[in-house]
C-alpha cells in the first residue's frame, strides 16, 4: 500500500534545509509516511537531502531580490514556469499537505498547492518573515514559527510558535562555571570573515587582562578558512587555542563553552538556547531584510545574549563585552538560564505532530517503528 505524502518544499541555505530535514525525520519516526523535499540544484539541499536518503525534485528558479529590475524580470519568468511544473508534479504526487520551508522553491510549490487545494503549510525560523512565507501567508492552515515576533505576517488562527526544528541530540544541560574560560566561535561552514578576521586580536587583547590568562578557544573558521584565522591567533601569540573549519559535535562543543561568540542566524540560535549558554551575537549585516539582527535583537531583549552589529563589533570592543561576562559567574550563570527558558528542542517534534494531525496522517502506536527514522537521524555537519 503507497504511503501518503507529505511535501517539503524549499532550501538553498543550511537556515532552511536543516530544520525541514529535521521536520521530515520527525515525521517518519511519528508515522508511516513518505516526505518528498522540492529544492533546487544551486542550493545545498541538492547534496544533503538525497544523501539522508530523502526523494528531491529540482526546480528552476532563481532570486527575484537585490539585482535590479533585470533579476526581477527574469526570477519572475523563473517563478511562473516553476509553478507550471509543479502544478503538475504536485498533482500527480498528490500530497496530503505541503510544507514550505523559505527559499526559491518554496513560493511555486506552496502556491501549486493552494491552486489545487492542498493544506499549505509553512516554517518560519527567523524573527522577520522571508518573501516566499509572505507571498503564501493568506493560504497558510499553519505558521510555524520559530519567534513570536514573526506571528503578525499570518492570522492568528494559524500561528503555532514551536522554534526551530533541530535535529536529534540538543536539549537543555544546567550550565556549571569551571576554571578554565571556554570561548566557542561559530561562523557557521563557511566562516564569518568578520568574527575570523577580528576575533584573534580579540582574544589577545582578553589574554593580557587580569584574570583571564587561563582561556581556551575553540573556533570554526569555515572550509579552506582555518589556516588563515590559525596563523593570525599565531601571529597574536594567543595560546590554547583550537582552530578548525567546522565542528563535528556541535552540541558538545556549546555544552563544554562557558561564552559563545556566533553570528544570529535563526537555526545557531535556537542550538544555543535549546542547550542554554551565553552569547555574544555579531548578526550578519546583509541578511534578508536584517533578520539575523532581529533574531539577536529578540534573545537579547529576553536576556539570553548581548548583540553588537557588526560595524561596532572591532577587537576592542569585541573583548570588553566578552571579559564582562568571562569575569562575573552571576552573569553568565543568569544569561545561560534566560538563553534555555528561550529553547524549544522539541520543536520538530512538535510541528511534525501537528502537520501530520492537520494532513490526517494517524500517528504509529507509541513505541512502535519502521525503522525508517533511523536512517535519517544524522544528518551530515554543513553549518
Amino acid at each position: 500500500m503507497k504511503k501518503p505524502c507529505i511535501l517539503v518544499a524549499g532550501g538553498g541555505t543550511g537556515g532552511h534545509v536543516f530544520p525541514a530535514v529535521a521536520v521530515a525525520t520527525a515525521m517518519l519516526a511519528l508515522a508511516d509516511v513518505e516526505p518528498v523535499f522540492f529544492g533546487t540544484a544551486r542550493g545545498i539541499e541538492a547534496r544533503v537531502v538525497p544523501a539522508l536518503g530523502f526523494r528531491l525534485e529540482l526546480l528552476d528558479v532563481g532570486p527575484m531580490k537585490g539585482g535590479g529590475p533585470a533579476r526581477a524580470v527574469r526570477g519572475g519568468v523563473l517563478a511562473a514556469m516553476a509553478t507550471g511544473r509543479a502544478l503538475r508534479r504536485v498533482r500527480e504526487l498528490a500530497p496530503r499537505a505541503v510544507l514550505g520551508v523559505g527559499g526559491y522553491a518554496s513560493g511555486p510549490v506552496t502556491l501549486a498547492a493552494a491552486l489545487l487545494g492542498i493544506p499549505v503549510t509553512v516554517l518560519e525560523p527567523n524573527s522577520v518573515v522571508g518573501l516566499a512565507n509572505k507571498l503564501v501567508a493568506p493560504f497558510v492552515k499553519r505558521a510555524y514559527l520559530g519567534w513570536k515576533d514573526a506571528e503578525g505576517s499570518f492570522r492568528p488562527d494559524a500561528c503555532r510558535v514551536h522554534g526551530v526544528p533541530l535535529r536529534h541530540g540538543f536539549g537543555p544541560c544546567p550550565y556549571v562555571p569551571g576554571a578554565t574560560r571556554r570561548i566557542l566561535v561559530m561562523g557557521g561552514s563557511q566562516g564569518a570573515a568578520a568574527l575570523n578576521e577580528r576575533m584573534p586580536a580579540a582574544c589577545a587583547r582578553l589574554a593580557a587582562m587580569r584574570g583571564l590568562q587561563d582561556l581556551h578557544i575553540v573556533h570554526q573558521a569555515g572550509r579552506d578558512r582555518d589556516e588563515a584565522v590559525r596563523a593570525d591567533y599565531a601571529f597574536a601569540a594567543v595560546k590554547g587555542v583550537t582552530v578548525t573549519p567546522f565542528i563535528d559535535d556541535v552540541v558538545r562543543a556549546i555544552e563544554a563553552a562557558d561564552l559563545v561568540v556566533a553570528r544570529a542566524g535563526a537555526g545557531t540560535l535556537a542550538e544555543i538556547t535549546a542547550i542554554g549558554r551565553a552569547a555574544v551575537l555579531v548578526p550578519f549585516p546583509h541578511a534578508a531584510d536584517d533578520h539575523q539582527a532581529r533574531n539577536a535583537e529578540a534573545l537579547a531583549k529576553a536576556g539570553g545574549a548581548a548583540c553588537i552589529r557588526q560595524g561596532a563589533a572591532d577587537p576592542v570592543r569585541l573583548a570588553t563585552e566578552i571579559a564582562r561576562l568571562l569575569v562575573d559567574d552571576a552573569a553568565r550563570i543568569a544569561m545561560a538560564d534566560a538563553s534555555r527558558a528561550c529553547g524549544k528542542p522539541a520543536a520538530a517534534t512538535d510541528v511534525a505532530a501537528d502537520l501530520l494531525a492537520l494532513a490526517g496522517i494517524a500517528l504509529r502506536p507509541r513505541g512502535a517503528t519502521n525503522g525508517a527514522a533511523r536512517h535519517h537521524d544524522a544528518a551530515p555537519e554543513v553549518r
